[in-house]
């Protein structure tokens, strides 16, 4: 899993990028209660807004980690806000995509300089 500066994660399954918030970004933010996902098959830069959460605190936009193309949204999330509020890194993702290349992962952080990077 590596991450973003906006606190967005990404991982790696089989061909698919994985992409979601941070445990951190759920946590400032506070219980999420509006989400909008972007559309299957948008064509995404790394750095571009892609999805908007609303929380009972605040609005925040969500940055792409890489540049690809949005393959799928979890679904689950317009029934079930709970599962990013309860589980932002693992059940509570928001999309999948393929990747356009792989190395722009390498700019990420990884776990230890993001913890760094919360903790100062």
């Amino acid at each position: 899993m590596k991450f973003t500066e906006s606190h967005e994660w990404i991982s790696i399954e089989a061909d698919l990028a994985v992409v979601g918030i941070t445990r951190y970004a759920q946590q400032e933010l506070g219980e999420i209660v509006h989400l909008e996902l972007p559309k299957v098959d948008t064509k995404v830069t790394a750095g571009d807004e892609v999805a908007v959460l609303e929380s009972t605190k605040a609005a925040a936009d969500i940055y792409s980690p890489a540049s690809g193309v949005i393959t799928e949204v979890n679904a689950r999330l317009a029934e079930d806000l709970t599962l990013i509020n309860e589980s932002p890194e693992t059940n509570g993702w928001l999309y999948k995509m393929k990747l356009d290349d792989a190395r722009e992962l390498e700019s990420l952080y990884d776990q230890d300089k993001y913890n760094e990077l919360v903790t100062q």
